[in-house]
């Protein structure tokens, strides 16, 4: 959802001259081009000044050193101006010292709180604790079924009874403790901020369970307007902090940027899509780098930990190694990035990508026509390509929807990825040492001593480039774009 601020921010910087001190008149125009960026992204008109002017006052007449240059320390500025305006740190979650812990969940009608409530109710389990969820949103049908439903896929249970909500929420606590739950969440009937009852429903709640953590859910679609539903909750209900939903959406981003400065309570949560585990603690820091076009490094790493087993990975990558990788385990790798994620969102997360780059669809049908290919193949065919002939690959090809001219590309460029793998591991330093023994070295066809075709200090160079099996079309898109991308031949 932040696209169009990363582009804005990217040609600020790139106009900026590197020069060894800051004028006043060149932080104004970045100021300036800075200023209509974030009122372009719909952030509030207060949060712009108070940026601004923190901004100005670090930049103008300060001598940079000679590590930096004046448009690497006006990105270090806005930077850790930018992730102080989002909220600083990443909340840290207490819990009560006499359980239950109870987290309250409040929000507008829409903003996705009954599903952000399974979602938290999810993250509290992979942290080792045993949530309920209570079924208080008696106002909207269905709403109690759709939370049961949610709770049955994280095995989590929910209470809920057709009495008020006030009841609800309040029984929940004993229910909780004959239980050994030891985190309650309560969500609540989504309400509009101008609606007096229902606002008057939610405070007296409050006061039955008293929450250890109120959570406000708002739409990041809402922009600005975000920040006066914010507002209108925390008179009530004297927020913890926000959970902002839907930010994978196109957005432009202004409620993120705005709600931690306007009213003083931080992002706590974030939730970057549909599924239950696209949702998270919410991080600053790492937010304001993809902004700027930084990256997220931290994020991708623990996607990846997340997504893969260190052990299958370690054997896999042997295997690899050894010539011994079959499709099998080519199969389990592929599987294993997909779990995190669109491989639009990993890009992304990448540090110095360029613009063009991220703006290009990579989809996950070619991943998904691999596959099909793959898991058309029998056993053996699997573990041993060589056995793959013509009537064979006709097969394939009808198994997978494909044609055999791209299952033969396919088995083509797994056997030379497996060979080039083999070619750069161990078995290759131990060739390399036979032919260098120690006063036994002769003159090679290049003139140089003992076989060396290339010059000393330089890498050989492969007769194939490397690709990733099967993936031609995002290759393709890639080079069209002019980028040079690792594992591919170099754009012309």
């Amino acid at each position: 959802m932040f696209e169009a601020l990363s582009d804005r921010f990217e040609g600020i910087f790139k106009r900026l001259r590197n020069s060894g001190r800051l004028t006043e008149a060149e932080v104004d125009e970045v100021l300036r081009e800075i200023r209509v960026a974030l009122l372009e992204a719909d952030v509030n008109v207060r949060v712009v000044r108070s940026l601004q002017a923190r901004i100005r006052e670090r930049c103008v007449g300060v001598e940079v050193g000679q590590a930096l240059t004046s448009a690497q320390f006006v990105i270090k500025v806005v930077n850790e101006e930018l992730t102080t305006t989002l909220g600083g740190e990443t909340i840290s979650i207490t819990y009560a010292s006499k359980p239950p812990t109870v987290v309250l969940m409040a929000g507008l009608q829409g903003s996705g709180k009954t599903t952000t409530s399974a979602k938290l109710a999810r993250w509290f389990k992979a942290q080792g604790r045993q949530p309920l969820l209570v079924g208080a949103d008696l106002q909207r049908p269905a709403a109690v079924e759709q939370l049961r439903t949610l709770a049955g896929r994280i095995d989590v249970p929910v209470y809920s009874e057709p009495s008020d909500p006030v009841s609800v929420a309040a029984g929940a606590i004993a229910e909780a403790r004959r239980l050994g739950r030891d985190v309650v969440i309560v969500d609540t009937a989504g309400r509009l901020a101008v609606d007096a009852e229902m606002m008057e429903q939610v405070r007296q709640i409050s006061e039955a369970t008293q929450p250890d953590y109120t959570f406000l859910v708002i739409d990041a679609m809402l922009g600005q307007d975000a920040v006066n539903v914010a507002e209108s909750f925390h008179e009530t209900l004297e927020l913890d902090g926000v959970i902002l939903t839907k930010l994978d959406g196109d957005a432009r981003g202004g409620a993120a940027l705005s709600v931690k400065e306007v009213v003083g309570r931080p992002i706590a949560f974030a939730s970057t899509g549909e599924k239950l585990d696209e949702f998270d603690l919410f991080h600053p820091d790492r937010l304001a780098g993809r902004i700027l076009g930084m990256g997220d490094v931290l994020s991708l790493i623990e996607k990846a930990e997340q997504a893969f087993d260190a052990e299958q990975a370690e054997v896999a990558a042997q295997r690899l190694i050894d010539g011994s990788f079959t499709f099998d385990d080519f199969l389990e790798q592929m599987n294993a990035i997909r779990k995190m994620g669109p491989l639009q969102n990993i890009i992304g997360m990448l540090p110095g990508i360029p613009k063009e780059v991220r703006d290009v669809e990579i989809g996950d049908r070619e991943v998904g026509r691999v596959e099909a290919i793959i898991r058309s193949m029998t056993v053996a065919e699997r573990a041993d390509p060589d056995l793959i002939d013509t009537s064979r690959r006709q097969r394939i090809a009808n198994g997978s929807g494909s044609k055999p001219a791209e299952v033969a590309q396919l088995v083509t460029q797994f056997k030379e990825m497996r060979k080039l793998m083999n070619q750069m591991g161990p078995g290759a330093m131990k060739r390399v040492k036979k032919k260098t023994k120690k006063g036994k070295s002769k003159r090679g066809p290049g003139g140089n001593a003992s076989g060396r075709t290339t010059q000393k200090g330089t890498q050989p160079q492969l007769r194939q480039p490397y690709r990733l099996p099967g993936l031609d079309p995002v290759a393709d898109q890639l080079q069209k774009a002019g980028i040079d991308f690792p594992g591919l031949p170099p754009a012309e």
